[in-house]
């Protein structure tokens, strides 16, 4: 009697254990609901929307950084294409993800912070100070600005005839003649920090010296100074960059920066 009661037990639970798998399997084989056609199938008045981005420029690389995160921040369905050219994101999707797109946008594409800097550079020989000169560029964040002042100094490379033969007497020669940038030349781009800015900047002088070349009379010899930094800045706080001694003299020059940042 206890042998069959054992052998029903266990053939009852074989069968409900292959109930359940048959159950289990069953709902697995179950076909799962149709996705919902994407608007952009067949696009209506409110499944695609134009943003124009306001506060970007085409020299610089904002509005694909701000396209790339919007792209990886919305479902993957959804199509968008970034016109470089109009600073304007084309997109196609549901409203709820076209009203997603706008608060993200509103928060990526924000004015810029305009800064002046102002640069100061003092030419001394020994503890005395010859003369200062301050020059001023007004920049925003994350742009680069560059500010030269100076003289082009001509400089013949070639000569050549005119009829298209080696330069001789009795053809007319033609002068090639390139031109070098020389004064001051200073490189800069300002990046927001918290309660400062970091500042990537190059300084540059450059003058004729006196003397004479030897590859050709009419050649100069040019003395140039550089000073390249990065460092960081604190609105009104003066900065000193370096400095620099002058190349063929006992002078040197201290260069000196301060940032403002303007309403």
């Amino acid at each position: 009697m206890k042998l069959a009661s054992g052998i029903l037990t266990v053939t009852l639970a074989a069968v409900l254990s292959a109930s359940s798998a048959l159950a289990q399997a069953a709902a697995g084989d179950a076909p799962k609901p149709p996705r919902p056609p994407s608007p952009c199938m067949n696009p209506g008045p409110d499944s695609y929307q134009s943003f124009v981005l306001h506060n970007v420029n085409q020299a610089s690389n904002d509005a694909n950084e701000i396209y790339t995160a919007l792209r990886n921040l919305l479902p993957a369905e959804v199509k968008s294409f970034l016109v470089s050219n109009q600073n304007t994101i084309i997109m196609c999707g549901s409203s709820d993800e076209i009203a997603l797109a706008q608060r993200l946008l509103k928060d990526l594409d924000r004015p810029k912070k305009n800064y002046r800097l102002t640069y100061t550079v003092t030419e001394m020989d020994g503890s005395q100070r010859i003369g200062t000169q301050h020059f001023s560029m007004i920049m925003a964040a994350g742009q680069q600005t560059i500010l030269k002042q100076g003289s082009k100094v001509p400089i013949v490379t070639g000569s050549y005839s005119s009829g298209g033969g080696a330069a001789s007497a009795n053809g007319a020669v033609q002068t090639q003649v390139t031109y070098l940038d020389l004064g001051m030349n200073f490189d800069a781009t300002l990046s927001a920090l918290g309660d400062g800015v970091s500042l990537k900047t190059k300084v540059e002088q450059s003058s004729v010296a006196q003397e004479k070349s030897g590859v050709g009379e009419q050649d100069p010899i040019v003395r140039q100074t550089s000073l390249a930094s990065s460092s960081v800045l604190t609105p009104g706080k003066p900065l000193m960059l370096g400095s620099v001694d002058i190349a063929g003299s006992t002078r040197h020059l201290d260069i000196e920066v301060v940032m403002e940042q303007l309403p």
